[in-house]
């Protein structure tokens, strides 16, 4: 069931939406070679509990850690560690979701880490870009196949795959909501969308195969031919004038 929510939900989902994007723009600035995801993840943790948040991963269906930390070929919900520590040419996603009042804020960006190579900055920015593709098309009287098949069509473009395995979502109260919002998908069709719905709009973009292995902690999902992924997210409320993005950064595009 799809919940529509009230103005007064809306007004504490965007304050969990300040708080976690605030800390992915923190996160942003300390990633840097040497830098192991555990240190990280504590800074994130760290972050939110002093501005009054919650970490909302951390415990969720017994993940360990606050971000999802995932390198080069893990494609979401890498376990931050000590022993992965971020060398120059990486690229690391940060999901998270951070809880203010008993509402969620879920967002996440993939960072090159120093100098990359062009074809993987050319992964990045694409994904991003197919993001805000997608949300262009989160307008009232739209469907949600019509974000699906908009991201799919401008990544497939470029020969990238897209993943299959996993899925934007509603949010509110609860991490995860319905609907359900694919990467891939026909125009047209799914659920019409409509004001009041706040939506977690998510392309996960390989540089290959769109198949993907979960390892045998069952968190850590990594490409199938082992090539690089990207993954890029941010929560949106749809209101009678379009989608408005509750996760905007003071950059609102991380790749140029």
């Amino acid at each position: 069931m799809i919940i529509l929510k009230t103005p007064e939900e809306i007004e504490y989902i965007k304050q969990a939406c300040r708080l976690t994007a605030d800390t992915l723009e923190m996160l942003t600035k300390a990633i840097k070679p040497g830098v192991s995801t555990l240190e990280l993840d504590r800074l994130a943790e760290e972050y939110i509990r002093s501005h009054g948040g919650v970490p909302s991963c951390k415990g969720y269906c017994g993940f360990p850690a606050t971000i999802c930390a995932s390198v080069n070929d893990v494609v979401v919900h890498g376990i931050p560690n000590a022993k992965t520590k971020l060398r120059n040419g990486d690229v690391i996603s940060i999901d998270l979701v951070a809880a203010v009042n008993g509402y969620q804020g879920d967002s996440a960006i993939t960072v090159p880490v120093g100098h990359v190579k062009p074809a993987v900055t050319k992964l990045l920015k694409v994904t991003e870009e197919s993001l805000f593709k997608g949300i262009e098309q989160a307008v009232p009287g739209n469907h949600i196949g019509d974000i699906s098949h908009a991201v799919q069509t401008y990544c497939e473009g470029f020969g990238y795959g897209v993943v299959r395995d996993f899925v934007g979502h509603g949010l509110g109260r609860d991490m995860h909501e319905d609907p359900q919002i694919p990467n891939y998908g026909s125009a047209g069709h799914g659920p019409k969308i409509k004001p009041g719905m706040v939506l977690c709009i998510e392309p996960m973009i390989t540089m290959g195969t769109y198949e993907v292995e979960v390892l045998r902690d069952d968190w850590t999902t990594v490409t199938l031919d082992g090539k690089p992924a990207a993954h890029f997210e941010h929560t949106i409320v749809i209101t009678e004038n379009g989608p408005e993005i509750l996760t905007m950064r003071s950059k609102p595009r991380l790749i140029d």
